[in-house]
């Protein structure tokens, strides 16, 4: 039976003798016409010889073009474009599409792993507590660290115009970056009401989820630097980090495999793109000379240098400084060093190292030793020493008005 649609076709095709045929999805009416538009002369005339008389047939009416679909996820046709455009030839986008398929979440710590750990304790001793404590009564500076509090609160709490971006790196392994990280990031979501972002660049296996408490990762750096677009919401952005407490957000490096690879345009697009959403975003950054630590360090307005408390670690750093003072001005201004104690009695004396490291123009922070954080797990600041706050406090409030220096 001929198609009502199409019936000229239909009436080729029965003096051809040739079976009608499925039309693909898509195509329609219009492609049969366009098929019969395009035959030869000689194809056209042999029917006309079997019918000496045709019947005069009226001319075909112009059957409507499909309209092109737009790819799942992209939104509506970006301005500016007509849509008698549409049935052109498809124009590449200009933008990154998102990936076509989800991550699978996977747990921080291995569950086989999970019954390992033992259960956390405090920073200090119940005897350093309650001798602290005392002094604290008798010499009457309870006051006094009160004001000193309330200042330094007011200090990171002050508002930004645009995002400020700190990076925490290190020279070597184990110096204690990732918890100098944790601190930060964790001050200033208690002390700031606006988001504060934790950014994990340092996908080799990096720690900073397990210090920060998450329980599953999915979305790494990598990943949103492929999704992340200007016209996303605080809303739609934060569905692919992690929430942690008080208004803080992880983008977790990697999903804890080995061989997971960040490079430098990832990683730029990804905090270029996210900084508008962040009055602090705190970058976990790798080791120098790694070329993204590099790249975060330029781009940051304030850099803070984790350093352990050792006698190589104070000497590798203080060459690392007098090759900083070689470099624009802001570099080592914006540079404080966090000097950490890793152990109760370190080898050093602290107090004289760190007034050495001063001597280059760069700022100087002393973490003591505490328990918990040598510890390693998840950072629970109800459970760090009363000294460890303070100075964490400190070192937050010194990097943020660093960072607000730098535009």
């Amino acid at each position: 039976m001929p198609n009502g649609n199409n019936w000229q076709g239909d009436v080729l095709r029965d003096l051809r003798g040739t079976p009608p045929q499925q039309h693909a999805t898509g195509n329609g009416p219009a492609q049969s016409h366009a098929q019969a538009q395009r035959r030869s002369p000689a194809q056209e005339q042999s029917p006309a010889q079997q019918q000496p008389h045709p019947q005069p047939q009226p001319q075909p009416q112009p059957q409507p073009q499909p309209q092109p679909q737009e790819p799942a996820g992209t939104g509506a046709r970006p301005p500016g474009r007509s849509a008698a455009a549409s049935h052109g030839p498809a124009v590449p986008p200009t933008r990154t599409q998102r990936p076509a398929r989800s991550p699978d979440s996977r747990p921080v710590v291995d569950s086989a792993l999970t019954g390992t750990a033992r259960r956390p304790q405090p920073g200090e001793s119940a005897a350093a507590r309650i001798s602290r404590a005392v002094r604290r009564i008798v010499s009457s500076s309870a006051a006094r660290e009160v004001a000193e509090l309330t200042r330094t609160a007011e200090q990171i709490q002050q508002p930004v115009t645009t995002g400020r971006q700190i990076a925490v790196t290190s020279i070597r392994g184990g110096a204690g970056k990732t918890t100098v990280a944790a601190l930060l990031g964790t001050a200033y979501a208690h002390y700031r009401h606006d988001p504060v972002l934790l950014v994990e660049a340092d996908p080799a296996l990096g720690s900073l989820p397990l210090r920060l408490g998450a329980e599953s990762l999915r979305w790494t750096t990598a990943d949103v630097a492929d999704i992340v677009e200007p016209q996303m919401s605080l809303l739609d952005v934060t569905g692919y980090l992690v929430q942690l407490p008080d208004n803080a957000w992880l983008l977790p490096g990697s999903q804890g495999r080995i061989g997971a690879m960040l490079d430098t345009a990832a990683y730029e697009r990804v905090m270029v793109a996210l900084r508008r959403y962040f009055g602090v975003t705190v970058v976990d950054c790798e080791t120098l000379p790694a070329e993204v630590a590099r790249v975060a360090l330029s781009a940051a307005q304030a850099r803070v240098l984790a350093v352990p408390a050792t006698l190589d670690g104070i000497s590798s750093t203080y060459a690392v400084l007098q090759w900083m003072q070689g470099l624009p001005r802001h570099m080592i201004a914006g540079t404080v060093v966090a000097l950490t104690s890793t152990t109760s009695r370190p080898g050093i004396d602290v107090e004289a190292a760190a007034e050495r490291l001063r001597s280059t123009g760069a700022a100087v922070h002393v973490l003591p030793h505490d328990r918990h954080l040598a510890a390693g797990g998840e950072l629970r600041t109800e459970l760090l020493a009363r000294p460890t706050r303070l100075a964490a406090t400190r070192l937050a409030a010194e990097v943020f008005q660093l960072s607000q220096k730098r535009r």
